[in-house]
Order: C-alpha cells, then sequence, then structure tokens
C-alpha cells in the first residue's frame, strides 16, 4: 500500500500534541515526577461513583436520547442558572458531549465553512487550532502578553478581525496561563463584538476553579452576548471526571439543531452511566467542588512562591489548576528546558511553546498533584538550575 497517497493529506500535515509527546516519554523511564497533564489527583467523589454503579446496576445500560439525558439537559441549565446567572432552553439549546473536546469539535464543524476565518488567542490549549484546520478554515494567533496577565485586549481583538472572521475561540480560564477575564474585561470585549458578526466559542471547563476571591462571569452573561457565544462547559476539571468523558454544549436553539446533527452521526449519544452521574454531580456536589478548589489554591500558592524564589519569574495566575514561569532567564527555548530537565533531573513538563508561538520562553507547569509531589519537583527545578548557572549543562 502506498499509504502516503492514500492517508489525508490535511490529516497528516496536523502536529501531534506537544503535551502528550513529553508525557509519552515520561512514561517510559523510571522515577520521573511527572507536572505535565492536567488531570485531577483526587478521585471522582464518591455519591458520583455510587450513582454510575447503581445506574449499572439497574441496567440502565441502553442508549439515551441523542442530545443527552432530558434531566441531565435540565440539571445543567439549572446549575449554569445558580452558578453564572445563564438561562438556556434544556430541551432546545443544551446538547451533552464526549467531554468539552467533543463540544468544541461540534461548534467549530457546525460554524466554519473553508476559508473562514477562525481567531485563536494563544498562549491556549492545543486542540483549537488542529480542529479549526480539519474544517480547512484560516487560524488567526492572536498574541496574549504576560504584561496583560494573558489576558485578551479588545484592542488585539479589533485589529485582528476582518470581513472573512467568523469564529473567535474565547478559552478562559486559561489554560496553560491560568489567566482570567473579569466582568470589565468582557464588557470591553463585547462592545468590539457587538459590531460585528462574529460568534464566540467560550470553553468555560475551568470555570468553577478561580481564586482571590475573583469568582467567573461567563461572556455570555454580557449584554448582547448571550445570543452569539457557544458556551462549552464539562465535568472533568471540576468534578474529578476525565474518565467519564462527559462534557455539555450550550448555544442558541440555530445552532445546536447543527451541532445535534454532527453528534448524531459521529456519536449517537454520550456514555449513559456517565450521564446518570453527571445529575448527581449538579445536584449534590457543589460542596465537592469547594473542597477540591481550596486545596488547588494552597498548591497554586506554593508553585508560585517556589518558582519565583528559585529565580523562575512565575506570573500569578488566578485559574485553572496551571503556573506558566518564564525561563527566559536561562537562555534556553522552551523545548529545549524541558529536555533537558527531563533527562537531567526526572521531571517532566510541558514546553510553553507547545500552546502556540506565544507561549515560548515559558513552561507549563500543572498543579494537579500531591504537594509532596510539587515539592520534591521544585527541589529538582532548583538543583537543574544551580548546575545550570554553574555551567553543567551547556
Amino acid at each position: 500500500m502506498d499509504y502516503d497517497r492514500l492517508l489525508s493529506q490535511q490529516v497528516r500535515a496536523l502536529q501531534p500534541s506537544g503535551i502528550r509527546r513529553f508525557f509519552d516519554i515520561a512514561a517510559e523511564m523510571e522515577h520521573v515526577i511527572s507536572l505535565g497533564v492536567g488531570e485531577p489527583d483526587f478521585k471522582t467523589p464518591f455519591t458520583i461513583r455510587q450513582a454510575g454503579i447503581h445506574s449499572l446496576e439497574r441496567g440502565k445500560t441502553w442508549y439515551t436520547a441523542n442530545a443527552g439525558l432530558p434531566e441531565l439537559k435540565t440539571e445543567i441549565t439549572n446549575y449554569l442558572r445558580r452558578r453564572f446567572t445563564l438561562e438556556y432552553d434544556p430541551k432546545k439549546e443544551v446538547v451533552v458531549t464526549v467531554g468539552g473536546s467533543e463540544a468544541i469539535d461540534l461548534c467549530i464543524r457546525a460554524l466554519i465553512d473553508p476559508g473562514d476565518e477562525v481567531l485563536v488567542p494563544e498562549p491556549c490549549f492545543v486542540a483549537y487550532a488542529p480542529i479549526a484546520q480539519l474544517t480547512h478554515a484560516r487560524v488567526v494567533p492572536i498574541a496574549t502578553k504576560e504584561e496583560d496577565e494573558f489576558r485578551l485586549t479588545a484592542k488585539a481583538l479589533r485589529e485582528h478581525i476582518t470581513p472573512r472572521t467568523k469564529l473567535l475561540i474565547f478559552p478562559y480560564p486559561n489554560n496553560p496561563t491560568g489567566a482570567v477575564m473579569g466582568r470589565k474585561d468582557l464588557e470591553e470585549i463585547a462592545a468590539v463584538l457587538r459590531e460585528t458578526n462574529v460568534c464566540v466559542l467560550s470553553d468555560e471547563i475551568y470555570a468553577e476553579l478561580t481564586y482571590g476571591g475573583e469568582k467567573h462571569v461567563s461572556i455570555a452573561s454580557i449584554d448582547g452576548m448571550h445570543e452569539r457565544t457557544v458556551l462549552v462547559g464539562g465535568f472533568s476539571k471540576a468534578y474529578a471526571m476525565t474518565g467519564w468523558r462527559l462534557g455539555y454544549v450550550c448555544a442558541p436553539a440555530p445552532i445546536t439543531k447543527q451541532m445535534l446533527k454532527i453528534h448524531q452521526y459521529a456519536i449517537m449519544c454520550s456514555p449513559t452511566t456517565s450521564q446518570y452521574a453527571g445529575i448527581v454531580a449538579l445536584r449534590e456536589c457543589d460542596e465537592e467542588i469547594e473542597k477540591m478548589a481550596k486545596e488547588y489554591d494552597m498548591r497554586r500558592r506554593l508553585c508560585i512562591d517556589g518558582f519565583n524564589r528559585i529565580g523562575l519569574h512565575c506570573f500569578p495566575a488566578r485559574g485553572t489548576f496551571y503556573v506558566f514561569p518564564s525561563i527566559r532567564s536561562t537562555g534556553m527555548s522552551s523545548e529545549e528546558f524541558c529536555q533537558k530537565l527531563l533527562y537531567a533531573k526526572q521531571v517532566a513538563v510541558v514546553p510553553g511553546s507547545a500552546f502556540g508561538a506565544a507561549g515560548e520562553g515559558y513552561i507549563r507547569v500543572s498543579y494537579s498533584y500531591s504537594v509532596n509531589h510539587l515539592v520534591t519537583a521544585l527541589a529538582r527545578i532548583e538543583e537543574f538550575l544551580n548546575e545550570l548557572r554553574a555551567g553543567k549543562h551547556e
């Protein structure tokens, strides 16, 4: 077989995830401390696990409606109203998905035609640009800067909008930087968008994980934005349910109608067991979210203080469970720093360049790990830096 001719040129051109590449290398090494993958170290709360088990014991293993269990969709809308003052019709404006990742894919495929422009603030989650490229879109990166606390500014947004702009990816709270957008920031962004026909994909998978007293505000709650916002949410981060593969997308009915068609043909429905567990998560587990968020906040401060102490300036992230320290003082590229650190000290972190060109000069460190794990990793990184300064790793 001539696989070069057989395989899709569009898919072959995609670059593998920079996150997974370092994780895969680390998995084959001994005694590695990995701070690379954004997965909670907490177990899924007991009541959620019990709900999933109980659904299996009752034999609830059949397909659900394509858009999801009506009871789950109702609980999603109740939750969004309770926490973020958002209103959605559970019958027409909610689709339950296989994680937030499918929700992102559905939104992009439902909106984008070849040649449309998709604005992507960077640094950002690695999946947005490749999914857009598969629709033959033109991906337009917008560099965010540490001096702006890695927030998208209205000025930068306005400068990048053209007549072909169809969609703005809005990834806040932000992976990898931990940046958040406050209400004032959102109002300035909304003022620009209200003058256009641009839609917003608001990836709010980390909405529950913000710190320092600043609660998440959804851009969909800003005046004039509900009608042009596709909100992506899920259970993986807030409820420590990564393996359950459960998410959702909320949007105006004309958009969800088209997303549901793609979902019907590609997926059929989300896992039934996970959907029953999700009902209990939304209905009963607000306190569990707060407990985990409190623990993450303690780890966040430990990491920020630790990196600043050892000489790697660290932006004071206020959301997610990542910090984004600068490694520019070492004179290395992000890729070089991460490779040398991995082989010299068996600590795996992710190069900032994996999240777009604007991430060069930084590394992403996940603190979704135990305190002992983090303290040991920081000690090894400090050793590595001291050896660098002594010229050992030249």
